[in-house]
């Protein structure tokens, strides 16, 4: 007999696929015990190590013994005219059946039920990259982005196809990166590219789809045009990206929205330079060039609702404009968008973050950004204003899960992940909270958004780690948010004059500005009084720190003092 035949005679065969399929089934059910029991990492690792060395000891006892009625023998001490090998080989055939069944079963269950097919999952998934400026004017370039920009927001609207977010396409732009490192980074399997050549009147554009995982050219175009008709350039590239990916649309393909050509390079060039959130010049500039293009057309509602932005930014971010004339003058804006296009989410999305930041009217924003989401799903800005709704109103699961439906169209954005890590901090998950906020931090290097570090530091410090978080506290660049981490804690670690500087030096330099903080301050050293009062005076200059209170953790010590309750129907918060 060969020694092929002999190792079926002895089931090593049969023993050997057993021990494979169960060896997988235990690494399955390892693998979800892991995260539910909070085990160490290196668990899952020793599970599979021991299951590697205990596969060719299973062959060797398959070879060398036999199960026999009388209990397990040396292969060698039976007779041949003895051995039962045939009918244990029919026994392990059906065992292997079984276990085949219950490795199907859960791989179904797995892959259908617990964890459903997702767009995030789709093949339907593209970024849109910078366009290259290859004009001899390197002033252009707001030509090329706004052309990439204009695409990338033509094809978000079509719920069949998951668009990477604009912030996380445009990240790579100047790095000489390989697609197939932008995809995996972006996690999308199609990438589309380009160029922009105008001079004059006359412009080039030359588009190209790429399937990421091998480079491949899935499809390219070149268009020589004149700029009047670029609108129907942008309808021709979105409709070939949809019909080389064969995506079935549910609804009418998408329209670039129109305008007068010298009206559509004012607004593109008022865009590029409003989004760059330099110093009041720049903010300036924009305001001027966005004007122009309306003066020319009054009708075009993107110009309306980046003029609206503008407005805000003024007020909100570097107080060239009071705030209430920044809100009066973006609400008028928003609300001209409105007029002119119905159906134009951002600007609907707009008027939702007056009301949220501003009006305080949260019943309002709700409807308005269920609205924007409806019309704009695919957006990651309505997504995380939106998500910030939900964490001003304690819904904070629901918060979550935006969060990271935002994160999925934007991964490499560090403001998705701060904010994530901040309403997680607010829900008590801290390891989850620390994870985000680090994220957030090697996204946008040394230390991450303003916050990042002030709010890391308050996760530690609910950990029970006073001395890292007076750390983080320390590294935190914005002066409001580091002073007012210094005060909590060193006020933790019992050194109390040194909280007070804090507290002190705070309060001299930002009375206004960081009226918030100045009660959160008060509120968790459990000064009731002081907290009332800046919270009150927070309410009348209208802090836009005001929204955060509800689920606050600084300010639990307030919640059974009987001042709490009226002051939250004071702000409006829905019950």
């Amino acid at each position: 007999m060969s020694f092929v035949q002999e190792l079926k005679r002895r089931n090593v065969f049969r023993v050997g696929v057993a021990y494979m399929i169960i060896a997988w089934l235990l690494l399955q059910v390892s693998d979800t015990l892991v995260p539910a029991l909070h085990l160490p990492e290196w668990f899952q690792s020793g599970v599979a190590l021991l299951l590697i060395l205990g596969f060719p000891l299973a062959l060797f006892f398959a070879w060398a013994f036999e199960l026999t009625p009388e209990g397990l023998k040396k292969e060698k001490d039976i007779e041949r005219s003895e051995s039962i090998s045939p009918v244990t080989g029919r026994k392990l055939d059906f065992v292997i059946i079984g276990l085949l069944i219950a490795a199907l079963g859960y791989f179904s269950y797995d892959k259908f039920v617990a964890s459903p097919p997702t767009q995030h999952d789709s093949i339907n998934s593209i970024a849109v990259m910078p366009f290259i400026n290859m004009s001899s004017d390197p002033e252009q370039e707001f030509l090329s982005d706004g052309l990439s920009e204009e695409l990338l927001n033509l094809l978000a609207k079509i719920p069949e196809l998951r668009v990477a977010a604009r912030t996380s396409s445009f990240s790579f732009k100047g790095q000489n990166l390989e697609i197939p490192e932008i995809a995996e980074r972006l996690n999308v399997v199609h990438v589309l590219e380009g160029s922009v050549r105008k001079s004059g009147n006359q412009i080039r554009i030359t588009a190209q789809l790429i399937k990421a995982d091998d480079g491949f050219h899935i499809w390219s175009e070149t268009y020589d045009r004149e700029l009047e008709n670029i609108f129907v350039i942008q309808d021709e590239i979105a409709a070939a990206v949809v019909d080389e990916l064969k995506i079935t649309l549910l609804g009418e393909k998408p329209r670039a929205a129109e305008t007068n050509p010298e009206a559509y390079t004012l607004y593109l060039q008022g865009r590029h330079i409003g989004r760059q959130r330099g110093g009041s010049r720049m903010y300036t500039q924009a305001e001027k060039l966005l004007t122009q293009s309306l003066e020319i057309n009054p009708d075009f509602a993107p110009a309306w609702t980046e003029l609206g932005l503008v407005y805000w930014d003024q007020g909100n971010f570097i107080g060239v404009l009071s705030i209430d004339e920044s809100t009066k003058r973006a609400r008028e804006a928003f609300q001209r968008a409105v007029s002119v296009d119905s159906q134009y989410g951002p600007a609907i999305a707009g008027l939702a973050r007056i009301e949220m930041f501003n009006d305080w009217d949260f019943t309002s924003a709700s409807q308005h950004y269920r609205q924007a989401l409806a019309l704009s799903p695919n957006d990651s800005f309505v997504l995380d204003s939106a998500a910030l709704l939900n964490r001003f109103l304690g819904r904070l699961d629901e918060a979550i899960d935006m969060y990271r439906q935002s994160i999925v169209l934007d991964p490499v954005s560090p403001q998705s992940h701060y904010f994530l890590g901040r309403t997680l901090y607010a829900a008590h998950r801290l390891e989850e909270a620390a994870d985000s906020l680090n994220m957030a931090r090697s996204l946008n290097p040394p230390r991450g958004p303003g916050g990042a570090q002030y709010f890391l530091g308050k996760v530690l410090l609910a950990q029970g780690d006073a001395p890292g978080a007076l750390l983080a506290m320390e590294q935190e660049p914005g002066e409001g948010y580091r002073l007012t981490g210094l005060a909590i804690a060193q006020h933790v670690l019992g050194d109390h004059g040194a909280s007070d500087a804090a507290l002190h030096r705070l309060i001299e330099v930002s009375p206004d500005g960081s009226g918030y903080q100045i009660a959160e301050i008060f509120a968790f050293r459990g000064d009731i009084d002081n907290a009332f009062e800046w919270l009150e005076r927070s309410y009348d200059n209208r802090d836009s720190g005001m929204p955060l209170m509800l689920l606050d953790p600084l300010l639990v010590k307030l919640h059974d003092d009987p001042r709490w309750e009226p002051f939250l129907d004071k702000m409006g918060f829905p019950r």
